[in-house]
């Protein structure tokens, strides 16, 4: 299984995209600060995520979620 999952900063308006086969640990070595460039955003909450079969889905998903398109799809799901 692959997940594409998007994380918000809990300090800032920063939403992150992207995607992994361990949502869980994923998370974690964001939180540890174990991607430079996002480091400076932590602490994050996992806000959205869905899964694939396959490693492709997934980039093919993710890459969607970072076009204008996706960003206005995630606007409409994540609103309150």
């Amino acid at each position: 299984m692959f997940f594409v999952y998007v994380i918000k900063s809990r300090n800032f308006e920063f939403l992150y995209k992207g995607h992994c086969q361990d949502l869980k640990e994923r998370l974690k070595q964001h939180n540890a600060g174990q991607t430079k460039s996002i480091k400076s955003y932590i602490p994050f909450d996992l806000i959205y995520h869905e899964q694939f079969e396959t490693r492709p889905e997934a980039i093919k998903r993710e890459k969607y979620f970072k076009s204008a398109a996706g960003r206005r799809y995630l606007k409409s799901k994540l609103a309150p």
